[in-house]
């Protein structure tokens, strides 16, 4: 789960790292009265769950009050990667000397709680570490203690006078990821102003959906507006989903043969519409629901179900695909493998309707790619 910049400096504030003064606004009017509250120049910074919000121009800086005005009125209702802009984040100024880059992450390779850190703050992490690794530092904790040893080197490395201060800001960004079961906890640009102080310049905060059971006041965070509606819906529905850019739908149980079927959709020259695994259950209404989810994308061409029976069995899912028929028009070619669990039964259930049958995933990949290639022509 994600959160807002101006949320995340707000549990920066509960931990007591240093942010700068800010308001939240929703309209130009909104901005400009914040500004002149702020005073000086500040900056006007879009309030989205994406990466790149100042390449794409929600961010600008305002050094009147009609500036700022001027500014949020450009940002507000600006499309930034597909997200809408709805609110922005009126900041104070502040005059840098350095800038730094610090995060506390799932270090999954190593088994830890890892530090990332690198003297390049202000720009994509993933950048530096592409063109120029040996500016990317790290420390681990293999437990949920902060590693003592080798933080002050580390602290040193990014703000070498101000290392106390940074060595201050990374226990306090230890604990808030600890307690709050971050899964990233993220300051880029950390600054080093002219006045000496080490603030949190902007804040990114990530979260484990599976602990968020845990922290009703982190749900509480939740945006919404933020969130693919079709990922929401399949949660609601007891679903896995992810929305991709392809046009052949899939439909699968088991993330691993999920994984597998859109990898072969791929090998074999077609693209995955979306990751679907309809989970071990064998309730028709989760075939129901996931016909629903696939549907909703116009791009989709055609669809393969491909469902290995265990636990999960052939004939209720199609029982579920004939319900479906019944209930949602499914107006696109599908491919149906199955095999399992009662697969005999479900094939006969299917037999006289217009599904494409498909007796290995090869020859069901096969099948959803000429189809959804039929629907292109």
């Amino acid at each position: 789960m994600k959160i807002h910049e101006y949320q995340a400096k707000e549990l920066f504030r509960e931990y007591g790292i240093t942010i700068l003064e800010g308001t939240l606004a929703t309209s130009a009017a909104e901005v400009e009265q914040a500004a002149a509250t702020l005073g000086g120049t500040v900056a006007v910074k879009s309030q989205v769950h994406a990466g790149g919000r100042g390449k794409a121009g929600g961010i600008k800086l305002a050094h009147t009050p009609a500036e700022a005005r001027a500014a949020g009125d450009a940002i507000l209702g600006m499309d930034i990667k597909g997200s809408t802009v709805r609110k922005v984040l009126v900041e104070k100024g502040a005059a840098i000397a350095k800038e730094a880059y610090l995060a506390v992450i799932v270090n999954r390779a190593q088994k830890a709680i890892g530090f990332i850190g690198s003297a390049e703050g202000g720009v994509e992490i993933e950048e530096v570490a592409a063109t120029n690794p040996g500016k990317i530092l790290r420390l681990n904790s293999i437990s949920r203690n902060f590693p003592s040893d080798g933080a002050k080197e580390f602290a040193e490395a990014l703000f070498g006078e101000a290392g106390d201060q940074v060595m201050d800001v990374m226990e306090k960004l230890f604990k808030l990821f600890v307690e709050r079961d971050c899964s990233l906890a993220e300051i880029n640009p950390l600054v080093l102003t002219d006045e000496g102080r080490v603030v949190a310049l902007d804040g990114k905060v990530n979260f484990d959906d599976n602990a968020l059971f845990r922290h009703p006041d982190v749900v509480e965070l939740r945006d919404m507006d933020e969130e693919n509606p079709q990922e929401v819906q399949a949660k609601e529905s007891g679903l896995s989903f992810i929305q991709l850019e392809g046009d052949i739908g899939c439909m699968v149980n088991g993330a691993g043969l999920a994984m597998a079927t859109m990898d072969m959709i791929k090998l074999f020259g077609g693209s995955p519409a979306n990751f679907l695994d309809v989970g071990g259950s064998s309730n028709p209404e989760k075939v129901v629901s996931a016909f629903k989810l696939i549907l909703s994308n116009p791009d989709i061409k055609a669809i393969l179900i491909n469902i290995f029976g265990g636990i999960t069995r052939c004939d209720d899912i199609a029982r579920g695909i004939l319900a479906s028929y019944e209930r949602v028009d499914i107006n696109v070619p599908v491919v149906v493998r199955l095999f399992g669990t009662n697969m005999e039964e479900g094939r006969k259930i299917l037999e006289g309707t217009p599904l494409i049958p498909a007796v290995t995933l090869s020859d069901g990949v096969r099948k959803a790619i000429e189809a959804a290639k039929g629907r292109s022509a």
